[in-house]
């Protein structure tokens, strides 16, 4: 840009400066001529044979005036005081010419000025004319006429010259805004080479991982510090990582704590009071005392049983999944976990009999059955219940779809479906599909749903082949 301006500057203080030049030497051109034909009328006055006066003139110059004109390549003209004509170089004037005079402002300019001496500037046809008026004296120094010399300001060699030089200027700016260019662009490429590199190390800091310094050479004071910076910010963020994941992990540990120490005194306390009823009421003689400790055992073993299952429920979250990787069709492995869900209105259909995935059996059957227990769960009361089971296959990866018409899930709870504890049954913990999310994404797959208020709920679990 800035040679582009200096260029254009350049060309237009060139173009202003030719023709300042061009004006100041037509002007000087013109007053050469001027004093030259006013010596050489000296020259003819003072030789003459007739008497010198204004109205002898066209007898004096009848002759000379061609001379002169030829000598000095000039048209010339004689004017008395009131602008008359007296006579002229020119073969072209006719007699309404002849006649002609000058104006009587140019007469009264010329009158009033120190020098005797004006000059007229117009335009005709798009060329510029000069004519210049001035007083010539006898040889007595008595004021004897105007002389007119015509003048032609003719610029074709100025022109051609401005134009050569026009041209070679925009051939060096040319080769300048080419080079101006080539260095600017490595010079830009050289400077930002290092901030580039800091900014690709920003966008890939992240806060759950480590993060690696910038390492640069040759760099200025400014991007050091900006490096410096950066990797002291590193060091402070790996110290804030670890504090915050510790910090998550205890307060993780404590919720869940509480939660199963609220679970647990769930099913303790019916127990407690079933013990200290039976305690009171026992007695070997009554004759139904066999169905009494037969109803108290079943309602022992009854809240036994929820406990176990607060403890497996617990124990299958916190224990994170392992890696057992086996070379499974999904299709046989989804169509044996439903084996055990006897309702009719679960449905499955695969596009395809075999899809191969690398995953654990026992993982991908736990997902699956976990799924679809939600999924019956969540019927509703107003409509007959449907649970579609789906198994295909979409840009190298398996998706597995499991889909029903039940009470779906609010837009409020939505945010939270995949949180630890939460739930929103009058039963468990809230941790099947916690649970279920740590698996799949544990195997690089991701699990997604959609749902809507009354209408049904897709839970869309995706697993990468390779």
């Amino acid at each position: 840009m800035i040679v582009l301006v200096a260029s254009i500057l350049m060309a237009s203080i060139t173009i202003y400066q030719y023709r300042e030049e061009a004006e100041d030497y037509h002007n000087d051109r013109l007053e050469r001529k001027e004093k030259a034909v006013k010596d050489h009328i000296k020259y003819v006055l003072r030789n003459t044979t007739y008497e010198v006066k204004t109205d002898k003139l066209h007898l004096i110059f009848k002759d000379a005036i061609f001379e002169l004109s030829a000598i000095h390549n000039l048209q010339i003209n004689l004017f008395d005081f009131q602008g008359n004509l007296l006579i002229s170089s020119s073969t072209d004037i006719t007699e309404e010419e002849a006649v002609k005079k000058i104006s009587s402002d140019i007469v009264e300019a010329i009158e009033n000025t120190l020098e005797k001496h004006y000059i007229e500037k117009f335009e005709d046809n798009n060329i510029q004319y000069q004519s210049s008026y001035t007083v010539i004296d006898d040889t007595q120094f008595k004021p004897l006429a105007i002389l007119n010399l015509p003048y032609i300001e003719n610029n074709d060699l100025l022109n051609k010259e401005l134009k050569e030089f026009l041209e070679r200027l925009a051939l060096v700016y040319l080769l300048m805004f080419l080079v101006a260019v080539i260095l600017a662009y490595f010079l830009s490429k050289y400077i930002t080479r290092s901030l580039k590199a800091i900014s690709d190390r920003l966008n890939q800091t992240r806060l759950e991982k480590r993060n690696a310094k910038i390492t640069v050479s040759r760099a200025t004071d400014e991007i050091m510090a900006l490096v410096n910076s950066y990797n002291s910010m590193i060091d402070e963020l790996e110290e804030s990582a670890v504090k915050l994941a510790t910090s998550e992990r205890e307060q993780a540990w404590r919720e869940m704590a509480k939660q199963v120490a609220h679970e647990i005194k769930n099913p303790l306390t019916p127990m407690r009071l079933s013990v200290q009823s039976f305690q009171r009421r026992f007695n070997p003689e009554d004759p139904n005392i066999h169905e009494k400790i037969e109803e108290f055992s079943k309602t022992l073993i009854q809240q036994i049983d929820t406990l176990s299952s607060i403890a497996s429920a617990f124990s299958n979250f916190a224990k994170m999944p392992a890696q057992k990787n086996e070379t499974l069709n999904v299709v046989e492995v989804v169509r044996l976990a439903l084996d055990i869900f006897n309702e009719p209105y679960v449905v499955f259909s695969a596009k395809k009999e075999v899809l191969i995935i690398e995953f654990d059996r026992t993982q991908l059957i736990r997902v699956v059955t976990n799924l679809v227990k939600n999924a019956i769960q969540a019927k509703s009361e107003e409509r007959d219940p449907s649970v579609i089971v789906q198994v295909k296959e979409e840009n190298n990866k398996v998706i597995i779809d499991v889909s029903d018409n039940g009470i779906g899930i609010s837009d409020e709870n939505k945010s939270k479906i995949f949180e630890p504890k939460f739930t929103t049954k009058t039963s468990g913990m809230g941790l099947g599909l916690p649970m279920v999310k740590n698996i799949v994404e544990t195997y690089g797959g991701t699990l997604t749903f959609t749902s809507e208020k009354n209408v049904g709920t897709v839970f869309t679990v995706t697993i990468p082949k390779t």
